[in-house]
């Protein structure tokens, strides 16, 4: 008898709780609608399959899908923080309310570069710069060392400010120097992300040693494969009369990329884009370079 029961059940303890039927975890799923970036040339690159007449057709979704969590990964000057910083201005000029949990750069210097990319995006930033909610893990040991109290104190600003919309810059400050555990880290923040229903941006870096347009991270590709999709950003020198004919470049310059890879929740442009950084600071996505 005791036999039976463990080819039925195994050797563990079953939990009811997380078995859903399609119909009931359908109920709990959030509708999908794009989320408008702030970033030039980026919200026409999702899009959805829906039928029509008996048809299928391809529909812009307008921006990065709601509710979900995305890898923005590059090395250094690629246009990471001004990404999610265009992001959060975009947002917080909409009126919703956005956690800023900065890892890399105090609060008070955040909220400079924050007020320079909104007036380079022609907002006012006294108009809806107390709808940015910045919680500053740079300046507290406390909070970069234990993510136990990073989520508390998360969790208090989404109930108490009524954040709807997350941004860390970076999640490799929270695993710097203990990158074995960059996994669990990065799998407790995007559960964290579902559970409060936040629609986030993650940066990390990528180590100097890294393909510069794989989803690969410091931490590993594992840190892509968690989040619902990834954002590449890579810049290339122009070191030779080949790159310079391809890109159209002079020898010497410097030329950015872009790539999605990969988005679970939506349709997604695949191609390698050229990204530039305008003189005012701002990102723009542009052609492919397949166009050039």
């Amino acid at each position: 008898m005791q036999e039976k029961k463990e080819n039925v059940y195994g050797i563990g303890e079953p939990d009811l709780k997380s078995i859903y039927k399609g119909g009931e975890a359908l109920k709990k799923a959030p509708k999908l609608y794009g989320v408008s970036t702030g970033i030039e040339g980026l919200d026409p690159l999702f899009y959805v399959v829906v039928s029509e007449n008996g048809r299928l057709v391809k529909k812009q979704l307008g921006g990065i899908p709601a509710y979900s969590v995305f890898n923005i990964t590059g090395v250094s000057d690629t246009g990471k923080s001004l990404m999610v910083e265009q992001f959060a201005i975009k947002q917080a000029s909409k009126g919703e309310r956005v956690a800023f949990i900065t890892v890399e750069t105090p609060a008070n210097f955040l909220a400079a570069s924050l007020e320079l990319r909104a007036n380079a995006m022609g907002f006012n930033f006294k108009d809806f710069e107390d709808n940015l909610i910045i919680i500053d893990a740079a300046s507290s040991t406390k909070l970069r060392e234990s993510l136990p109290d990073l989520l508390a104190t998360l969790a208090y600003v989404i109930q108490h400010y009524k954040a709807n919309f997350t941004i860390i810059d970076s999640v490799t400050g929270l695993f710097e120097t203990k990158e074995m555990l960059a996994r669990n880290i990065v799998r407790r923040l995007y559960n964290f992300m579902k559970k409060w229903y936040q629609t986030a941006l993650f940066v990390s870096q990528k180590r100097s040693g890294h393909e510069e347009l794989t989803a690969e991270a410091a931490g590993g590709y594992a840190v892509g494969h968690i989040v619902d999709g990834t954002m590449v950003l890579a810049k290339e020198l122009i070191d030779s009369s080949f790159k310079a004919k391809m890109y159209k470049k002079e020898i010497g310059e410097i030329v950015r990329l872009f790539r999605i890879d990969g988005c679970r929740m939506c349709g997604h442009d695949t191609k390698t884009r050229f990204l530039e950084i305008t003189e005012t600071g701002l990102v723009v996505i542009k052609e492919p370079i397949s166009q050039k």
